[in-house]
């Protein structure tokens, strides 16, 4: 995984995170679902930079 693709999902969970939290200590639902969907967003992330760290690992073992 490239250090920065993982440092931009990463900080996309976090961000989520924080967002849903305060989200729901005061009471704003959409600020909540945003921080759900930044979590979310940074989960696909970092799932699509394994498959293509898995890929790579794929074709380098059959050369």
């Amino acid at each position: 995984m490239d250090a920065s693709d993982k440092f931009e999902a990463k900080t996309d969970q976090a961000k989520g995170e924080v967002k849903e939290t305060v989200g729901r200590a005061v009471g704003n639902e959409s600020l909540e679902a945003e921080g759900r969907g930044d979590q979310a967003k940074g989960d696909v992330r970092e799932g699509v930079e394994k498959i293509k760290d898995a890929v790579k690992d794929v074709f380098h073992r059959e050369h």
